[in-house]
């Protein structure tokens, strides 16, 4: 394990600090940055996550990807947990929290939409990042690949009327741009390109594609780091002006995250599924597809609402606790007995 990664908890806290000085030192450059987007996805975070996920991309053996069909429990274990639990716990965790917990210190009409910004965070299972913790646990990379684009075929359907039933309103418009620009940039372009560095390489030697991926991993990581700090660059201000709401938002949020691993957990033990794809099936749960979820809630509720303030928070948290994740998943990896002579 390299420097990067053997202290990668630290990177992420120091990035943290950095994006909260550098947004409250240069908020012109952040917004500047912040404005380059499309259809919520910013552009800049998107060449960052595509510096993480490309040595993963490299890692998927197209070939082998027919094989996933036959182990298919960890990929109803994703959508059992992503489509049949979560959002719905999410819910019930934002009612608690916001309607009865928090109630004295919140008025019912920030509380609705902190409760409708949850939900949203709920029903938006993650995309991209996926493939970032995935590389950290060292899941299986072509079974990884499956579960999320099955998930996000899902995603297309299940969405809008999951949210517009947890929400009670008639009408959820899905932002198709949002949807599938992310799907494009995230999946579709990295793919294309790791499988084609991998057929290069493979045509030249059979130990380059390793040899690549492993002379690659700490930009993987410098991509992560560089995107927490325009993430938490982005909402430095927010951050200052509004700490004690973003804390009682992060604790039902928090839970969340924790309380569906542990049940992802617990299903993949019960299945009896190998690790590689029980740590990548429990991750992708816990996390979310944040750029989808701020551009409903801001279609839905408005850019200043409580409810897209409630999707930033789950920005702002998610990559600490996944850390946090990851080192659980890696920390009960099955050790290897060494044979006795």
């Amino acid at each position: 394990m390299g420097l990067f990664e053997r202290y990668l908890t630290i990177w992420v806290a120091l990035g943290i600090a950095a994006g909260v000085g550098l947004g409250l030192v240069l908020p012109g450059f952040f917004q500047a940055v912040a404005g380059l987007e499309i259809a919520q996805v910013n552009l800049v975070v998107a060449v960052f996550i595509w510096v993480m996920i490309y040595p993963m991309m490299i890692q998927v053996d197209w070939a082998a990807i027919k094989d996933v069909g036959k182990k298919p429990q960890g990929l109803l274990l994703t959508l059992a947990v992503n489509w049949l639990i979560k959002p719905f716990t999410m819910a019930a965790l934002g009612v608690l929290f916001f309607q009865y917990i928090f109630a004295p210190w919140v008025d019912p009409q920030s509380a609705s939409e902190y409760i409708a910004g949850m939900i949203l965070l709920g029903v938006a299972p993650c995309t991209a990042m996926v493939f970032v913790w995935s590389q950290l646990v060292k899941g299986d990379a072509n079974y990884t690949l499956v579960q999320v684009s099955v998930n996000d075929l899902v995603m297309v359907v299940a969405f809008a009327p999951i949210a517009a039933f947890l929400l009670g309103v008639t009408n959820v418009t899905v932002p198709w741009e949002t949807l599938v620009l992310s799907t494009v940039l995230y999946v579709v372009l990295p793919l294309a390109a790791g499988m084609a560095t991998r057929h290069l390489l493979a045509r030249r030697s059979p130990l380059a594609v390793g040899a690549l991926v492993a002379r690659l991993k700490p930009w993987s990581i410098v991509g992560l780091i560089a995107t927490v700090v325009l993430l938490f660059g982005f909402q430095a201000g927010t951050i200052v002006e509004k700490p004690a709401v973003i804390g009682l938002i992060a604790i039902p949020l928090v839970l969340q995250t924790y309380g569906i691993f542990f049940i992802a957990w617990w299903g993949a033990k019960l299945l009896k599924l190998p690790h590689d794809v029980a740590g990548p099936a429990c991750l992708i749960g816990t996390s979310n597809f944040f750029e989808l979820a701020v551009a409903v809630a801001i279609s839905l509720f408005g850019l200043n609402s409580g409810a897209a303030l409630a999707t930033v928070v789950g920005v702002l948290v998610e990559v600490p606790v996944m850390l946090s994740l990851v080192a659980i998943v890696n920390a009960w990896r099955p050790s290897v007995s060494t044979p006795r002579a």
